[in-house]
């Protein structure tokens, strides 16, 4: 009986909403395969420091170290297969554990300022964005990134509007969340926390209390010491590591269209100004509303957002889309940091009075936004999940070999190119062979090894290899083939 009360109450409506947003992201953390190249990429360097147990220089293979990125998302995925073994869900966890976090602070915040159904509103809206809703089930470092920020964030208004000691204990949460989003993704954390404050600030003309609030000598050396130690390991273990991180990652790679000096990948060259297009995909559906509202209410509206709080949301939401206007290399995950913000600023909007609750087609609206992104994650992982195993991943591939190979007797070949997935999949056994002479190196081999190899690259391998490889299955462009001794009379031969 108390169980129906809280479900006719529709206070009560938003935790729903948030416990089924939560269950839905939860249960298909492992319902589908890790992606290439991203998820499967930094997946591998999970995997590979659990296996190599070092823990201060993620690796990109097996000895070679990999400088993209500061290692605290790596940690946690790490910590996390653990846990759970090598699997889709133990590398995903973290992530959705960043998420909750997240989520939690904005509510936290948004409680301070008002107390009741504006916090958990806040809450839904944030946790059923499109962007925050997905990257809480990816293997990336923007999770762990946006979590930093969002603490600083939230840690700087609750320091200098609360009382002590409570706000001198969000001042520390301040600096600890600098440090942390050091470890994160490095200085560009402390750039999209420290000049919204610092805008904010100058104008209006805060200097004082906000010097006065927050413990800016003593915090700055506990942000230092949490991310300075890892720095100057990481340097020492690999020499050269600063250089590249400080410079090319963060100055080359938006400075330079197309940048090649990347060491992992290419650059995501796009045209100027493609962030604010990734803004309106990112905070879908509740963008609709919220555009709609700014559109309609017009002059109204823009009074809405003059006092402190909402100046501060403004910068807060608007500054990473202003940072990365002009970079030429951008992904959709950099409007992330922002989203906290856009959801407070959609409640500060909705709650004055432009959508009215008494109006039956705005009420279906508010009750049915919510569960927009997580339907479309569920129709699509349905419908596009066999089309997407076929051309993004090499689960298939590898679980297929395991199968014909029971007693890994044979190894994985890949040839010209091994994706990350193969790496994780395999436990790190996948090998590769560059070129032809390695190729025929492995087929002079006593064993039958195992080959994957792409089928337009098929018609420029010799008649004397191609004639000792016997077919097993075709996955989208990937064949799986194996070396034969029946020179070449095997029915399934790979031409």
């Amino acid at each position: 009986m108390s169980r129906l009360l809280f479900l006719k109450d529709p206070k009560n409506w938003p935790w729903l909403v948030l416990l089924f947003a939560f269950l839905v992201r939860l249960v298909t953390l492992g319902a589908y395969p890790l992606f290439d190249n991203t998820e499967s990429r930094y997946a591998e360097i999970a995997r590979e420091m659990v296996a190599t147990n070092n823990w201060i220089t993620p690796q990109f293979d097996y000895g070679v170290a990999f400088w993209g990125k500061p290692p605290l998302s790596t940690w946690a995925s790490a910590l996390m297969l653990k846990v759970f073994g090598n699997n889709e869900f133990g590398v995903r966890f973290s992530s959705l554990l960043f998420g909750v976090g997240i989520v939690w602070l904005v509510y936290r915040l948004a409680a301070k300022r008002q107390k009741g159904a504006y916090a958990v509103k806040a809450a839904v809206i944030l946790a059923t964005t499109a962007s925050l809703f997905v990257a809480s089930g990816c293997v990336m470092t923007d999770a762990a990134l946006t979590f930093a920020t969002t603490l600083c964030m939230v840690a700087f208004w609750m320091a200098i509007n609360g009382e002590r000691p409570v706000d001198l204990f969000w001042g520390y949460l301040f600096f600890i969340g600098l440090g942390i989003g050091l470890l994160a993704k490095g200085p560009v954390a402390v750039v999209l926390t420290i000049v919204p404050v610092l805008l904010w600030t100058a104008g209006k003309k805060e200097w004082t209390r906000v010097w006065q609030r927050l413990p800016w000598l003593t915090g700055s050396l506990l942000a230092m010491t949490i991310a300075l130690p890892w720095y100057f390991a990481a340097e020492r273990a690999t020499p050269g590591f600063l250089n590249y991180f400080l410079i090319g990652e963060h100055w080359r790679r938006f400075t330079e269209s197309g940048w090649k000096g990347d060491l992992y990948g290419t650059g995501h060259a796009h045209m100027h100004g493609t962030i604010w297009l990734y803004w309106i995909l990112a905070t879908f559906p509740w963008c609709i509303p919220f555009i709609g509202q700014l559109l309609h209410r017009g002059r109204r509206a823009a009074e809405l957002l003059r006092n402190d709080w909402q100046i501060y949301l403004i910068l807060w939401a608007v500054f990473p889309m202003i940072f990365f206007t002009m970079s030429s290399n951008i992904l959709w995950t950099y409007v992330l940091p922002g989203l906290p913000a856009f959801a407070l600023l959609s409640v500060e909007l909705f709650s004055d009075g432009t959508v009215d609750s008494r109006n039956p087609q705005n009420q279906w609206l508010r009750l049915s936004l919510p569960f927009v992104t997580p339907a479309i994650f569920v129709i699509a992982l349905i419908f596009l999940s066999k089309e997407m195993v076929m051309k993004q991943t090499q689960k298939e591939v590898v679980a297929s070999y395991v199968k014909a190979n029971p007693g890994r007797v044979g190894k994985l070949i890949y040839f010209g190119h091994r994706p990350y997935s193969a790496e994780f999949y395999s436990n790190g056994t996948a090998l590769v062979a560059e070129n032809q002479r390695k190729l025929q190196g492995f087929l002079d081999e006593k064993q039958n090894n195992f080959y994957v190899i792409e089928k337009k690259d098929l018609v420029s391998i010799t008649e004397s290899i191609n004639i000792k490889l016997t077919l097993i299955g075709n996955w989208g462009k990937y064949q799986l083939l194996t070396s034969t001794n029946d020179n070449g009379k095997s029915e399934k031969h790979a031409m």
